[in-house]
């Protein structure tokens, strides 16, 4: 994973995360969190004053143009990385689908390596939902550091926590069943652990399945419910899913032949990584073109851009299981959903209209700051904070 969750440099920045959005038909702020979230929140909600306006709009509209065509690109060269050609070489498709044939083992040492990776992607986005998406605000909240534990919640500004978080399990339960529409494909990792070991094919299904009801049971919004009940029962559910396969479903794969996880692989690619690229691909050429059109006054409303954005969202939070490849490799990941943002460099940007500071070049590491400092002002992230006032689309004042 390269996202940043660099906490004590961001809260040191004084940043004010607020700005928060509402998926739609989500309105419940309810506080269970001991009395304590609603005093913190209206505090930090009232310190964002920042309003779209007539004064900043040609400032603020470059900005949601130049972000959204970040998304565009990024979205339109992962796509082109697994479908056409990646680092001059072959399609990463061709790559994964092929692992361990002659002249393909130079990334995957065999089929069964690349089936591997598939099941390490899937532990790997279970563990990050459940230590750190949920897990961060939580252990934050406990020790006391409320505040912290606010600035913690991913996608503060959308409220749409929840939403994603079951999103990144149902990436884990489209890469295991091998398809997009809740089926059991043929040539998918539970069909063929279902003809070896039939018990553990139902474990690795009740585990997915209770990681997202036990999400969803989280009452809406995350941010007034962080330390609930359901909260630490999503987490734990998180942690008994890794758990299952780490343990349980990766030893299994042993039991496969070459043959069967050549027919993993290639069914993954095609019915499962392909499909959701397209559409990510596909909905971020929509939102730019939407962006575009709102910069243009051509009847595009902030609303508009409020239900592009969750679409995009959504594919992009679906693909998070497979976090490997060139979306770990080329930096696209923290370029599309590093978070937190920097809120003080997002505004003074909005005044200055000056965004340079949002490029970067040359080969990502992650441990270049220059390159994390200007991922931290551009993404879904950053479009979110533009687009969503206190928890609603924003105004036009």
């Amino acid at each position: 994973m390269k996202r940043i969750f660099k906490y004590a440099l961001f809260l040191s920045m004084g940043m004010a995360m607020t700005g928060v959005m509402a998926s739609c038909d989500d309105d419940d702020d309810d506080d269970d969190n001991g009395g304590n979230s609603a005093s913190i929140i209206e505090k930090i909600d009232a310190e964002d004053n920042l309003e779209y306006s007539s004064s900043n709009k040609s400032n603020w509209n470059a900005y949601m143009k130049i972000v959204a065509n970040y998304l565009k690109v990024d979205a339109a060269d992962l796509y082109n990385d697994w479908t056409a050609s990646y680092e001059g070489g072959d399609a990463y498709s061709v790559t994964f689908a092929k692992a361990g044939q002659p002249s393909y083992t130079a990334t995957f040492s065999s089929a069964l390596a690349a089936t591997e990776q598939i099941v390490d992607g899937c532990s790997d986005i279970a563990n990050e939902v459940g230590e750190a998406k949920i897990g961060d605000p939580l252990n934050l909240w406990v020790a006391g550091k409320y505040a912290d534990a606010l600035y913690a919640v991913e996608s503060w500004y959308s409220w749409h926590s929840r939403v994603d978080y079951s999103n990144n399990i149902e990436s884990v339960k489209n890469a295991y069943y091998g398809s997009l529409d809740g089926s059991v494909a043929e040539n998918s990792i539970s069909a063929q652990i279902a003809k070896v070991d039939a018990e553990l094919d139902k474990k690795v299904k009740t585990a997915i399945k209770d990681a997202i009801d036990k999400i969803l049971a989280i009452p809406q919004p995350f941010r007034n419910h962080i330390a609930s009940s359901e909260a630490k029962a999503a987490q734990e559910a998180c942690s008994d899913l890794k758990d299952v396969l780490d343990k349980s479903l990766k030893p299994a794969l042993s039991k496969l032949s070459e043959s069967d996880c050549e027919a993993i692989n290639e069914n993954y690619v095609n019915n499962v990584v392909l499909p959701t690229y397209k559409s990510l691909k596909d909905a971020n050429e929509e939102l730019y073109n939407d962006v575009v059109r709102f910069a243009d006054n051509s009847g595009v409303s902030f609303e508009t851009l409020c239900e592009d954005w969750i679409k995009s969202r959504t594919y992009w939070e679906k693909s998070e299981a497979f976090l490997f490849g060139p979306v770990s490799d080329m930096g696209i990941d923290p370029n599309m959903d590093s978070w937190p943002l920097d809120q003080n460099a997002i505004k003074e940007i909005l005044v200055k209209g000056d965004f340079s500071d949002l490029e970067w070049n040359g080969e990502f590491d992650e441990e270049n700051d220059n390159i994390a400092a200007a991922q931290s002002i551009r993404g879904f992230h950053t479009l979110e904070y533009l687009i969503y006032k206190a928890g609603q689309p924003r105004t036009i004042k």
